[in-house]
């Protein structure tokens, strides 16, 4: 209940259908307890397993691969960014219609704190696997890391982050609203139907703005662009049955952490915060036995 509700809410619940009184602080220190002791667990299984050992048909399955980051508040620092990794089968992935897929299961991992500590979370996990698709927005931090690990892994620029950098420069080279929507439209159907290059070529083509910070704009995104035009190959990838968005990711933010750790008036310990995210990731990735292990074995 306390990784669900907030603690007075999860109190009220459980004396409710239970009967059972617990205040909010026994809640808390129950729900430290556990984030730590999985947090410490996780940390020596590391040190100990190297990575998680996979059945071999699922080991050579695709497995998609994200990462990101988002900002809580902490008593002690101000906002702290937790990153987040997904990881999940392409046979996870269930269409509902059209217009909407689910996804019936993922791997979460979640750490408080700089990506050099954050990275060993992830490999463990990612290292038993053969076939891997990386989505992600341009940080620097995650590119470098999977070029000089994942070096044969496919590596795709989320296409909306692509298209988020075209938005921001036409704002500035079309002042009129509807040639810029025109534009962007034009330009967001050849960057997923055309070759990258064309794509490029085409802001490269455009007449020279005789604002030179348009200019320094339309240079900075070239750069951009050409940095990444092996992982913006959009209409091969769709070709080849995989996403090109990072849209799982966005909604794990939601789902696995802003649900419970950013509610209104919210400010944890840099230790609760990093204990909480445990707790969510392992009830999110469908591991809770892990918990129920540890609360029979301190019981005993």
């Amino acid at each position: 209940m306390g990784q669900h509700l907030v603690f007075e809410e999860a109190s009220e619940v459980i004396k409710t259908i239970s009967g059972v009184e617990l205040n909010a602080k026994q809640i808390e220190r129950i729900c430290h307890k556990y984030g730590q002791w999985i947090e410490e667990a996780d940390l020596e299984l590391i040190k100990v397993a190297e990575k998680h050992i996979y059945p071999k048909e699922q080991s050579e399955a695709v497995h998609y691969a994200s990462v990101d980051g988002s900002m809580y508040l902490t008593r002690e620092q101000d906002w702290k960014e937790i990153k987040l990794g997904r990881i999940f089968k392409a046979s996870d992935i269930v269409e509902v219609n059209e217009k909407r897929n689910i996804l019936v299961e993922s791997t979460y991992v979640g750490h408080l704190g700089n990506h050099k500590d954050f990275i060993p979370k992830m490999e463990y996990y990612l290292d038993g696997l053969k076939n891997l698709v990386f989505i992600a927005d341009g940080a620097k931090w995650i590119w470098n890391w999977i070029e000089d690990t994942y070096p044969n892994s496919i590596q795709i620029l989320d296409y909306f982050h692509a298209l988020e950098h075209l938005c921001q420069f036409a704002k500035q080279y079309y002042p009129d609203d509807k040639i810029r929507e025109q534009w962007i439209e034009k330009q967001a159907k050849c960057l997923k139907e055309q070759d990258v290059n064309t794509f490029i070529k085409t802001i490269k083509d455009l007449p020279i703005s005789m604002n030179p910070k348009v200019e320094e704009s339309k240079y900075a995104l070239l750069e951009y662009y050409n940095n990444h035009k092996n992982r913006m190959k959009y209409r091969e990838f769709l070709e080849r049955g995989l996403l090109i968005g990072s849209g799982a990711m966005e909604a794990a933010h939601k789902n696995v952490l802003q649900h419970r750790l950013k509610l209104s008036g919210q400010r944890w310990t840099l230790a609760g915060l990093q204990q909480m995210t445990q707790l969510r990731v392992v009830y999110k990735s469908g591991k809770w036995g892990r918990i129920k292990e540890f609360a029979i074995n301190n019981a005993a």
